[in-house]
């Protein structure tokens, strides 16, 4: 299966640089038989929710060229959500990053919330305070900040997140597990990335190399989450306890370009 996927990934050949190659959003037979659904059909927002069908209407994710892109400055910096919950499950796509970008897949969310504004204040300050004092409605403009686990997605040369350290570059488990290694293809290339979760145990692959495999439970999730959230904060507690089980994944707009296509998921029982 991992073979079908790659060559149809492969056969897909760019005509000029910088060009966006259109995403096949098919499934093979074998593929329905183990499981697996489209989680886009390369042409419509099935299955998500359609940023622009919301009130206010938003622009963070566009379709372009059979790929999901998340739109750099928005009007409104917000997430694209699969409708459906998910529990244990793997999940495949392929990705691309404009140069000096920054996006990520979100899973086991636990929360959702658009911040209030404040100019001057610190960000994880005004995350915390958002959530104990929650505004009314949806923003003309503004941003959505998004609680939970990330596949992260980056250019770790040009983007500042990643001379941050290891935790924060492409492939990582956000801010906990650094990957093994760099798997990245050069920017303007497309990756393949698999995640699996199955309880507490997570897996982050790169073109085809396990760079994450670790717990949810494990002492990297808190002392990860207390070097930028203060312990018994909001944020701490939702992200170390991580109660809610069934939960959306989404696809990260974090201001910049960022493509993605060929994605697939299938649930896992344990």
């Amino acid at each position: 299966m991992w073979n079908a996927i790659r060559m149809g990934a492969l056969a897909c050949v760019v005509v000029a640089a910088g060009s966006v190659c259109a995403a096949d959003s098919q499934s093979t037979a074998r593929e329905k038989a183990a499981g697996w659904q489209l989680l886009f059909d390369g042409k419509s927002f099935a299955g998500w929710e359609d940023p622009a069908r919301k009130s206010p209407p938003g622009d963070s994710f566009v379709i372009e060229d059979g790929c999901l892109k998340a739109v750099a400055h928005p009007r409104i910096v917000e997430d694209l959500f699969a409708r459906d919950t998910y529990s244990d499950f793997e999940l495949d796509f392929d990705w691309k990053i404009s140069p000096g970008g920054n996006s990520g897949v979100k899973y086991r969310i636990q929360d959702r919330v658009f911040l209030l504004n404040r100019p001057g204040m610190k960000f994880e300050d005004l995350v915390n305070l958002t959530l104990k004092d929650r505004p009314k409605g949806r923003p003309e403009r503004g941003q959505e900040y998004v609680i939970g686990f990330e596949y992260q997605l980056l250019d770790n040369a040009r983007n500042p997140d990643g001379r941050v350290g290891p935790s924060h570059q492409a492939g990582a488990l956000y801010d906990m597990f650094p990957p093994s290694r760099d798997a990245t293809r050069p920017v303007g290339e497309w990756n393949h990335s698999r995640l699996v979760a199955r309880g507490e145990h997570v897996e982050h692959w790169l073109n085809g190399v396990k760079v994450v495999d670790g717990r949810l439970d494990a002492p990297e999730v808190a002392r990860g989450t207390g070097a930028r959230w203060s312990a018994g904060s909001p944020v701490y507690e939702l992200l170390v306890k991580h109660q809610r089980k069934f939960c959306q994944i989404s696809l990260q707009n974090h201001d910049t370009e960022a493509w993605f296509r060929n994605l697939k998921i299938r649930r896992l029982a344990r």
